[in-house]
């Protein structure tokens, strides 16, 4: 076994100390896990927070003594936790491909399929977008991308123009491309996103009416639809940004969105848009409307 995990419960420790130890006993990493089922998802921006019950979890070379980093961590805490840590041995990977192995293709509404790139896809004669996410979000398999793909789907963009804010992957600008849009635009504050994008494009022969930028670069004009499958705070944030980017008559569809959030949701958008009822799936939502 090339790796092995630590993993220990931080308790009344401090996690970041638990951290620091690690690090200077030879971790390769240090990352911290939900204990407890408490779901962070979305602290204040620049707000770094943890759970009440945290986990780290050390990766080191299989190589090491165990035995001797339990010691050391008995030795330098109060109380000592170095009995309580857990040993896992861990497989040499490729964990993006790993995942992949369980990506199948999936259908939304009735036209739309998104298929992994290693896959033909079921019905050749749907609209198929074949995809390979990479390290960026958005795959189909989240329920809020889902929901974004399912109302692409029923409301097809023809001869639209389209801003796809946060676009991960790339998915759902690419599904509005496929489905007739006639331009999209790609905007997401990761570099690795705008590189999955690209290279999605390229897999669906869309490439030449994607144009991708940083938030940075990015110039907004108005479209015909915007989709933001970002969070609700953001989306609070950008509302005037991504409503000004939408033309009298244009859609916007928002989602990234949990149950208990969308009525505060709704109701800003519903400053410059008509909003639709909300739709479900499982515990998140998909919020619609039409600039006045």
């Amino acid at each position: 076994m090339p790796w092995i995990q630590l993993k220990l419960e931080a308790g009344d420790q401090n996690p970041d100390t638990l951290a620091e130890l690690f690090s200077e006993l030879g971790a390769l990493s240090v990352t911290f896990e939900d204990a407890a089922d408490e779901p962070v998802l979305e602290p204040p921006p620049g707000e770094i927070r943890l759970w009440s019950h945290t986990r780290v979890v050390a990766l080191f070379d299989a190589t090491i003594d165990v035995a001797a980093i339990r010691a050391q961590l008995t030795l330098r805490t109060t109380p000592a936790v170095g009995e309580r840590m857990l040993a896992e041995p861990l497989e040499d990977r490729d964990w993006t491909r790993a995942w992949l192995d369980h990506f199948q293709p999936m259908r939304f509404g009735e036209q739309l399929w998104v298929c992994p790139t290693t896959e033909a896809p079921p019905d050749p004669e749907a609209v198929n977008l074949m995809l390979d996410p990479g390290l960026a979000f958005g795959s189909g398999t989240h329920p809020t991308t889902a929901l974004c793909l399912e109302w692409l789907d029923a409301n097809p963009p023809t001869n639209l123009d389209v801003l796809d804010f946060g676009c991960g992957s790339g998915i759902l600008a690419i599904a509005a491309l496929k489905l007739g849009a006639r331009h999209a635009i790609g905007v997401d504050l990761d570099p690795q996103a705008l590189i999955a994008s690209r290279d999605n494009a390229a897999a669906n022969g869309v490439e030449a009416n994607l144009e991708l930028y940083l938030p940075a670069d990015f110039q907004s004009r108005a479209v015909d639809l915007v989709l933001a499958n970002i969070l609700a705070n953001p989306l609070m944030d950008l509302a005037e940004q991504l409503a000004a980017a939408v033309k009298p008559g244009g859609a916007i569809v928002l989602s990234g969105i949990l149950r208990e959030q969308a009525p505060d949701v709704a109701a800003v958008y519903s400053q410059w848009f008509t909003m639709a009822a909300p739709e479900f799936k499982e515990d998140w939502t998909r919020l619609n409307g039409v600039r006045r």
